[in-house]
């Protein structure tokens, strides 16, 4: 492989410029940071790779959800991803599937918003159901009750639209609603709520960071339809940068930097940061200097930083005299189905109503989120959350994929009448299965030796080996979604399980504790040897549920800005 050339220039950074806290990153990690030090009046520089776009770019577009100029580039920067090669090898090869947004707000900004809090067994996960062998699962060094504030401030700060519908694993709540009313429902919610009451299932309205009316300068929902990996034209999605960021800058305390790489943190004689190293967009290389810095720039990246910034003091990187910054990576393990539902069989109304586009089909099932069958398991077993969703309007990928027919490329008659038949005559939705991945010692990080980015960095390298407890949890759930579909009248049903990473909803990387030897921070989530250096993206979670990170990443940054202003005003 052919490494990009560097564009750095070879002079030492310019003048450095001081703040009490830096930020590199501007996603779910970083956002709360930003807003509450910046509202609280403490200066704050926030350091984003991309560029700063507004809802005015977010311009809906058919063919393409997530627009070249919101994501890296691949001749530019990549990464080095390592898979099981089916022989029990790696096979390696270079891929941009983990870039989820390169601009201010970073993959806040594309989310489809599911929005579920983690529940108190996600926090005891080896306490409740033992280490299964192979894995190194772990208990959270704090507990549910600890977080849920933040979770509820998320949901009033970010803005979180639901309804509270009692079921066997709701989790605690010290508030008895959300504060937003859900969104506009789709009409075949209504028949898929009777399917499972006929199944005996819980079906519950699913929450998302969406809102259903005007808040603090955001506009509500528009219901176009494009929402997941599509930017938000109304500002209703509750990214960091709608939600968050552009409120911190309006107190005049929070300063956002652009197009500003962070390829160093250096440290002095006591191992402490003295300040961060980035190349601008002309790639000249500058220096910030501050008190505090904190890291959430992606788990990948976040580790990638931490192994690239020796020193004196950390021979090896910045966190990992243990050998722990990069171990315990975690993906979201599961798959997708789909039901597809012919029209001509439906009656005029039921037709009439899946045609509808817009509204979204807001549901999901958690009743097995803990599974208790000895018919496919010895003991009961962590399980997940299954999402039912209609997928954004995208006619050209969907037509695309329907050109082939039992291994064979269709043209011509039959190629128009199969098109025809998606889509007039036809309704398809999906269900998206989530689960824990198990963390385990062929999942992680580290920094590869031949490929290097257009900056002359080197690149993350990413092994993603998996658990088979993973696969056979999501294709038990799978299964169940597949009932649900026979069971709303789908005149067809299938479903796939995961083995490769997700593009995104990566996690963990450094993960929080209280030994140093098995963990990379402390529960305040600070680096456990370097006082200073705190990381809040997803890097710091031991496991991620069986639900999307997103909101918890929210909620732990929330958490961490409250240790912060703690400290700073004893300074």
């Amino acid at each position: 492989m052919t490494a990009a050339r560097g564009l750095a220039t070879k002079r030492e950074p310019q003048t450095p410029h001081q703040f009490e806290v830096c930020i590199v990153g501007s996603g779910a990690g970083a956002g709360p940071i930003a807003y509450e030090l910046a509202r609280a009046g403490i200066d704050v520089v926030v350091l984003e790779k991309g560029d700063w776009y507004t809802e005015q770019d977010f311009v809906k577009d058919e063919q393409l959800p997530r627009h070249r100029v919101f994501r890296s580039r691949f001749d530019e920067e990549r990464h080095v991803l390592e898979l099981p090669d089916g022989e029990g090898g790696w096979r390696r090869e270079t891929t941009a599937q983990f870039w989820g947004g390169n601009i201010v707000g970073g993959a806040s900004n594309f989310m489809s918003g599911y929005f579920h809090r983690l529940k108190p067994t996600d926090f005891r996960l080896a306490s409740i159901y033992g280490v299964i062998p192979g894995s190194n699962t772990v208990d959270w060094p704090i507990s549910y009750e600890e977080l849920e504030p933040y979770y509820t401030k998320v949901e009033q700060l970010v803005g979180v639209s639901g309804r509270v519908v009692q079921h066997p694993h709701l989790e605690p709540r010290s508030t008895p609603d959300f504060p937003f009313v859900p969104t506009v429902e789709h009409p075949i919610a209504a028949r898929f709520d009777n399917a499972c009451e006929a199944l005996k299932l819980n079906p519950l309205p699913m929450a998302r960071a969406i809102l259903s009316r005007p808040f603090n300068g955001r506009m509500s929902c528009e219901y176009s339809g494009y929402c997941g990996s599509y930017g938000c034209h109304s500002g209703a999605k509750g990214s960091s940068r709608a939600a968050l960021l552009n409120h911190a800058v309006a107190s005049g305390h929070c300063r956002i930097i652009p197009r500003a790489k962070v390829y160093r943190l250096n440290t002095d004689s006591k191992g402490r940061v003295s300040s961060a190293d980035y190349f601008d967009a002309k790639g000249e290389s500058r220096r910030i200097q501050a008190k505090i810095f904190v890291v959430a720039c992606y788990a990948i990246e976040s580790a990638r930083l931490l192994l690239a910034s020796t020193g004196e003091k950390h021979p090896k990187g910045i966190g990992n005299r243990h050998g722990q910054v990069g171990k315990n990576l975690h993906c979201c393990a599961g798959g997708t189905g789909h039901g597809v539902f012919k029209l001509d069989k439906l009656s005029a109304e039921t037709a009439r109503g899946l045609k509808q586009r817009g509204p979204f089909f807001n549901r999901a099932l958690q009743d097995w989120y803990v599974i208790d069958d000895k018919a496919a398991f010895d003991k009961p077993v962590k399980g997940g959350t299954l999402d039912f969703v209609f997928d954004p309007p995208s006619p050209t990928s969907e037509a695309n994929a329907l050109k082939w027919q039992e291994g064979n490329l269709l043209w011509g008659t039959p190629f128009k009448q199969k098109l025809k038949a998606h889509f007039t005559q036809s309704r398809d939705f999906k269900f998206e299965v989530f689960c824990d991945w198990l963390t385990h010692d062929e999942c992680f990080v580290s920094l590869d030796d031949e490929e290097k980015d257009k900056w002359g960095q080197p690149v993350a390298k990413v092994r993603a080996g998996f658990h088979p407890h993973d696969l056979k949890v999501a294709q038990y759930l799978i299964d169940r979604g597949v009932e649900v579909m026979q069971a709303m009248g789908a005149d067809e049903v299938w479903g796939n399980v995961f083995s490769d990473p997700t593009a995104n909803l990566v996690a963990g990387g450094c993960r929080f504790g209280v030994d140093p030897r098995t963990s990379v921070l402390d529960p305040d989530c600070r680096v456990h040897d370097c006082d200073n250096l705190y990381v809040t993206d997803g890097a710091f979670m031991p496991n991620g549920g069986s639900v999307t990170p997103t909101f918890t990443i929210y909620a732990n940054a929330f958490r961490v800005a409250d240790k912060l202003l703690g400290r700073l005003k004893q300074a």
